[in-house]
């Protein structure tokens, strides 16, 4: 078995991280997700649950579904995903139906992380398993969660003396 390419995972993760970024222009929590498939991104997205109104605007099922259409058929048998934060159990879900090999991520999320935070999918007997990498670019990952959320907390304490006034 071979190492993952840490040096490859890093620059798929950075076009994740830019969108997560693109997420963040617009006021989405920030994540972002890029679809990879023989060595090239197929498909990429960002949250847009607010924008779109829907539950499931999640980046990493907008570029699932993205790379569906690339590809021309719900199995993504091949790809890999690049999450800057833990996929939770709709999009874990997700990875199992669609069949990705691969699965890589930024961020650890203990709230609803489903690949080893509060739980992994792949210890539960579903018809098709992935492998997991986990940490890349971690800093960079968790820094744009810290900075978004803070920056929220913030405008809500000056939102909140505005109104005070």
């Amino acid at each position: 078995m071979s190492l993952p390419d840490t040096d490859r995972d890093a620059e798929f993760m950075r076009i994740a991280l830019a969108e997560a970024e693109r997420a963040k222009e617009i006021g989405e929590v920030p994540v972002g997700a890029a679809v990879v498939y023989d060595g090239k991104v197929i498909s990429v997205g960002h949250n847009q649950r607010e924008k779109n109104g829907m539950a499931t605007a999640h980046a990493e099922l907008l570029a699932i579904e993205e790379a569906c259409r690339s590809l021309g058929g719900w199995r993504l048998s091949g790809c890999t995903l690049y999450v800057t934060l833990e996929p939770c159990p709709m999009c874990a879900g997700s990875i199992v139906n669609s069949r990705i090999d691969r699965v890589v991520f930024g961020a650890r999320d203990s709230a609803a992380g489903c690949l080893g935070s509060v739980i992994n999918f792949n210890s539960y007997p579903f018809n098709h398993a992935f492998s997991v990498s986990n940490g890349v670019c971690e800093p960079e990952c968790k820094r744009l969660l810290r900075d978004f959320f803070e920056e929220q907390r913030q405008k809500k304490k000056r939102d909140n003396i505005q109104n005070e006034k």
